[in-house]
């Protein structure tokens, strides 16, 4: 454990002051040194097969990782790390975009090099998680993983932010061992849970919404033919439509109630879990886990998640704009203390469901295309940097899920502000090359208000002429 400690010393130290790795090097390394003991196992083809495999427990992945890295020289946290990164422990064995596969995502051209039947049954298989993890260690080894564990993690994805992400997840495990994995899995399932409930009722309670107002309009529309029509026989038959389309309506309307209370559960379990994840988000890598807000000064980055799950374009389709990529359900909060000058729970027109704020160096932005807009957002409220507005969706007209973020008027590029290009590597990457467009003057300002959380506010009330405090948020402008 001495030496763990001291490789993982050594991880951190190299993280701070490394740049970019250098072109990947390889050493011979040998097979499984631990795995049956021998040694000696081929390499074999790899398999697609994934019937037949016993479900694995993180007690059994956490022997797993020890093993492997005991045989190859690599601390267990960084192993664990990867394959949450890559697979979340097992979760998603692919095969991803790019076409990698299995518990540890190898791609196939690479698996045919560094796979390890690990379990001796005759096949190395990335589908199975003791083949994939000897696997992955042999190949951090073989990278100089046992000396120089950042240049061995970007030989295994050519990324820095990558690099930073296991590193420091490794580093997290390190400190509070296998309970922390385990504790930071099942508060992420939580919460991912919590998040994609709340997205998925809120985009039911959406069309649910839009077939009532529908029918009652039809309602409506055949009840007025009724009374304009002369002929009895016409005007009976008008309005027993209008009565078959009133049971529909009121149907849609029972759906909507029940959808409401639904939606209501769902954001309760959710603001208990959002606790929950303010507690645990101590360091980086849980926040990245679990999609907290990643602060730099007063900023915050308005999608939650990191740059495994989020990215952003550098140019718009047709206007000044920032399509920032994520999964349905990631969080969005509030990129600076801001006042609420508009904000819609249900869609309108291109935009979907959104929100208009005005920061406090006075400049304006707009959201686009929230599956779910937090109830507190209104307009008039005030939201300090990191308040949740909602959930990434689709609504309006968006082609997948994503935030569109825009500044009023839409005359710069979101990208171009320098707050926005400092998150890049920790708050998202890049879809393409950094723009090459230069970045956006920093323009001198004071803040056109300032917000005061709870001050004590005298004044008199009109029945006893008695002061009496009274405790409310109070908004001071400035200019």
């Amino acid at each position: 454990m001495r030496r763990l400690g001291v490789l993982l010393t050594a991880a951190a130290l190299t993280f701070a002051v490394a740049g970019t790795a250098a072109a990947d090097t390889f050493v011979a390394v040998p097979s499984a040194r631990a795995a049956g003991g021998a040694g000696t196992a081929a390499v074999i083809p790899f398999s697609t097969a994934r019937g037949g495999s016993a479900p694995v427990t993180l007690s059994q992945l956490r022997q797993l990782w020890a093993a492997a890295g005991n045989a190859y020289g690599i601390p267990w946290q960084v192993l664990a790390a990867i394959n949450k990164v890559e697979s979340n422990f097992g979760r998603n064995l692919g095969p991803s975009s790019a076409g990698a596969i299995g518990w540890m995502q190898f791609m196939p051209s690479t698996w045919l090099r560094w796979g390890v039947d690990a379990n001796s049954d005759g096949v190395a298989d990335p589908a199975n998680p003791a083949d994939a993890i000897y696997s992955a260690a042999r190949y951090l080894a073989a990278a100089g993983g046992e000396y120089d564990l950042r240049r061995a993690v970007f030989a295994y994805n050519h990324a820095d932010w990558y690099v930073n992400e296991v590193l420091g997840l490794a580093s997290l495990y390190g400190q509070g061992g296998a309970e922390a994995v385990f504790s930071l899995d099942r508060l992420q399932a939580d919460v991912e849970a919590s998040r994609a409930q709340v997205a998925e009722l809120s985009s039911k309670l959406t069309t649910a919404l839009a077939r009532a107002k529908a029918l009652a309009h039809a309602e409506n529309r055949l009840q007025r033919r009724a009374d304009r029509t002369a002929v009895l026989s016409d005007r009976l038959d008008l309005r027993k439509r209008a009565v078959q389309m009133s049971v529909r309506r009121v149907a849609a309307d029972r759906r909507v109630a029940d959808l409401r209370s639904r939606v209501d559960f769902a954001q309760g379990r959710l603001a208990s879990t959002s606790d929950r994840v303010r507690a645990a988000s101590f360091a980086n890598a849980a926040g990245q886990l679990l999609a907290a807000p990643v602060y730099a000064g007063s900023y915050v980055f308005p999608v939650g998640g990191g740059p495994a799950q989020v990215s952003a374009s550098t140019v718009h389709h047709d206007y000044p704009a920032a399509d920032i990529a994520a999964p349905e359900g990631a969080p969005v909060y509030a990129l600076a203390d801001a006042l609420v000058d508009r904000a819609w729970a249900v869609p309108d027109g291109a935009c979907g469901i959104g929100a208009t704020i005005t920061t406090s160096d006075g400049r304006t932005w707009t959201y686009c295309h929230l599956s779910y807009l937090d109830p507190t957002v209104q307009a008039g409220s005030h939201l300090a940097a990191g308040t949740s507005i909602g959930l990434v969706g689709q609504t309006g007209h968006a082609t997948g899920p994503h935030l569109h973020l825009q500044l009023d008027p839409t005359d710069s590029y979101p990208q171009d502000e320098p707050w926005f290009r400092a998150f890049a590597g920790t708050a998202f990457r890049w879809q393409t090359a950094p723009p090459a467009r230069a970045l956006a003057a920093t323009q001198s300002w004071r803040p056109i208000f300032v917000v005061l959380e709870e001050p004590v506010v005298q004044f008199t009330s009109s029945s006893d002429g008695d002061a009496i405090p009274f405790s409310q948020d109070v908004v001071y402008f400035t200019r």
